[in-house]
């Protein structure tokens, strides 16, 4: 087991000796570590008390955050005619049919999103294998598959963020850049905070929300009151 660095000892230093502690103070202790060459990215977590075994309390969604995220992503988009037409005009980055799916299944996976009209998943359906597992296949529970492709190309471009349970229940997202102002960095952590609170299945009983960290790329966890 690796030694702790100067620098984390430095942080770990920093971190309130009685937690969790209110989001702003949160907020103020990890603006502290910003002392790396690059704009870290700032990382929610959150330990819910769901089953993921139960279909009817997987935690899955998207959200736009009121600051963005401080991140162009890069989308694709599935589409045709009109509806190719709008999301060109929103914003994507490719935008086609069947020779996108070929540039696809040759290997080619450079983007953060893939969106869908729903007539083209005949052509995006096998793309299952390529996409799935880096989390890109579109879907309609995430709203990637969708009619209004252009409205959702600009809901992306402007700081969409994508979550989903993992195994042990946790949700994970990226909600801004440590570069942020504080009160920016506190309203996008709160609206993902709402927006899962928001979402609590009906068949879940006692606490839905165990725990809630923050962090930065290059940092230790500091938790937060719920």
């Amino acid at each position: 087991m690796s030694k702790p660095t100067k620098r984390m000892k430095q942080m770990a230093g920093k971190l309130p000796k009685e937690e969790p502690v209110a989001l702003p103070q949160a907020v103020e202790v990890l603006k502290q570590f910003g002392t790396t060459k690059f704009d870290q990215s700032v990382e929610i977590a959150m330990r819910l008390g769901v089953d993921p075994k139960q279909a009817d309390q997987i935690i899955r969604g998207s959200i736009v955050l009121p600051n963005g995220i401080g991140k162009s992503l890069r989308v694709v988009v599935f589409a045709k005619d009109e509806k190719a037409d709008e999301a060109r005009e929103a914003g994507a980055d490719e935008v086609g049919g069947e020779e996108l799916a070929e540039r696809i299944k040759e290997g080619w996976t450079d983007f953060d999103v893939c969106i869908a009209s729903p007539d083209m998943m005949g052509i995006v359906g096998p793309l299952g294998r390529t996409l799935g597992p880096r989390g890109l296949m579109p879907s309609p529970r995430a709203g990637t598959v969708t009619p209004e492709v252009g409205q959702t190309v600009k809901e992306y471009k402007a700081g969409k963020v994508e979550f989903r349970n993992d195994k042990a229940g946790n949700v994970h997202a990226v909600v801004g850049k440590l570069s942020f102002d504080a009160p920016k960095l506190v309203e996008n952590i709160q609206a993902f905070v709402n927006h899962i609170q928001g979402m609590k299945p009906a068949s879940v009983r006692g606490q839905y929300v165990k725990g809630i960290s923050i962090s930065a790329t290059m940092s230790p966890g500091i938790r937060v009151a719920a």
